[in-house]
């Protein structure tokens, strides 16, 4: 028996997007992806992301579009929106990055 899924899932990553959380983090965005029809990422408290924590990035994206479900992020912290645009990635991942007016 398959498991239902859900609408919209809201998920909000509070650790660092690490190589030390990489494992554990990626169980939990593979698992909601699975439970839900759209994924909505919130981002905006992650401290820290490297390259391990960028590539679950890509692979929520990638495993969303092969299911045919949506995965986007909403909330960007901002060494995530840095990490983004080093990679140069804004435009493939299709998500906007809207700047709070406390960093503006």
């Amino acid at each position: 028996m398959s498991k239902a899924t859900t609408g919209c899932q809201r998920l909000a990553i509070v650790d660092d997007m690490t190589i030390y959380n990489a494992a554990a983090q990626k169980q939990t965005l593979v698992e909601a992806l699975c439970g839900c029809d759209e994924l909505e990422l919130d981002l905006s408290t992650v401290g820290e992301i490297d390259t391990a924590g960028f590539q679950l990035l890509i692979l929520v994206k990638r495993e969303a579009r092969r299911l045919g479900k949506q995965a986007r992020i909403v909330a960007h912290s901002p060494v995530v929106r840095e990490t983004v645009d080093f990679f140069n990635m804004a435009a493939d991942f299709g998500d906007p990055m809207l700047i709070p007016a406390q960093e503006g």
